[in-house]
């Protein structure tokens, strides 16, 4: 696939003036519906009222939900409204298994992996009698998840009909296998700590405290709170604990090196890690540098490598707009 630069005679700055618009400037946001077929994944959609050309799906990262991207994917679907060209893009939030609306689904069964996660989008492409999207944005987990679709859509597992996307967003998830004496790190803490709580909790305000007072940032226990739901009189999780947990093990066991290394031709990775995030040991970043300088092969896709300034784990919530800044021109360039 040709990727058009989006450099000229100023540099970025037309992107950057353009995001500064549509991120500051009173928009009519595109409209959010719901929807969900007996026995697939729970998503929500994002698009205006015009019909769409594009199809990106969006994917949390672990104890999350699609709805944690609604604000990103309103703005950077206004933002490819607003683009020259412009181009009309439907955002499809996801549900990931054991997450958000799709913890209710008893359909959705073990193995809770990377393979049947990834293998639950493309039922809900047939589902619902969608073409394959064109995109695929994954953050953390979710990036795991997207990388495992493109692989399976590679090796035939949804059948003939499939295609890989066109492009796949990797946001700081690590590619390769993490081992488990390499990681004390944020996540890791953030679930022995859920772990240890009851089921229920008192309310919203008690855990995002307890959370604080654990020394947790104030920003990340709101994201945690943000992730209850009520029964009764108490506050219980919107996921599934211990299956999202055998999720996060599969994701730390897998690894998609091989699909960096031999990307499928028309389509191109882009791994973003943010610059504060605790998770790229030396060698990861190595292997990726390598990946990012290969000469370009006619016959082969690309891989691109970002970093986000400013942001740790949680990109989406650290720094929006530099991660607008990173997506948009090279998602516009798709048209």
């Amino acid at each position: 696939m040709t990727i058009r630069s989006i450099r000229n005679k100023t540099g970025l700055q037309p992107v950057v003036l353009l995001l500064n618009r549509v991120l500051y400037s009173p928009l009519q946001l595109p409209r959010l519906t719901n929807a969900r077929s007996l026995g697939t994944l729970a998503f929500e959609e994002v698009r205006s009222e015009k019909p769409h050309t594009f199809t990106a799906f969006v994917l949390h990262g672990l104890l999350g939900s699609g709805r944690n991207w609604r604000s990103f994917s309103r703005i950077l679907n206004s933002s490819l409204s607003a683009y020259s060209p412009p181009s009309d893009w439907r955002m499809v939030l996801v549900d990931l298994r054991n997450h958000g609306k799709s913890a209710e689904i008893d359909s959705l069964f073990p193995p809770h992996d990377m393979f049947n996660a990834a293998k639950d989008l493309a039922n809900l492409v047939k589902s619902q009698g969608w073409d394959w999207p064109d995109a695929v944005i994954g953050h953390s987990m979710g990036g795991k998840v997207a990388l495992q679709f493109a692989e399976s859509c590679v090796n035939g597992d949804y059948g003939q009909s499939a295609q890989v996307p066109k492009q796949l967003w990797v946001l700081d998830s690590v590619p390769g296998k993490v081992n488990h004496e390499d990681v004390d790190g944020e996540v890791e803490k953030v679930l022995q700590t859920l772990q240890g709580l009851p089921k229920d909790v008192p309310s919203r305000k008690w855990l995002v405290d307890h959370m604080i007072d654990l020394g947790f940032s104030k920003s990340l226990s709101h994201w945690i709170g943000s992730n209850l739901k009520k029964s009764g009189e108490q506050e219980t999780w919107a996921f599934n604990l211990e299956p999202a947990i055998q999720m996060f093990n599969s994701y730390r066991e897998t690894d998609y090196w091989s699909l960096l290394e031999k990307v499928p031709k028309g389509t191109e990775i882009n791994i973003v890690r943010a610059e504060n995030s605790d998770r790229w040991l030396p060698d990861v970043l190595q292997r990726l540098e390598s990946l990012d300088s290969h000469v370009s092969d006619d016959n082969m896709g690309k891989v691109f490598v970002h970093v986000l300034p400013n942001s740790g784990h949680w990109v989406h919530v650290d720094n929006p707009k530099g991660l607008l800044e990173i997506v948009t021109p090279r998602i516009a360039a798709m048209a």
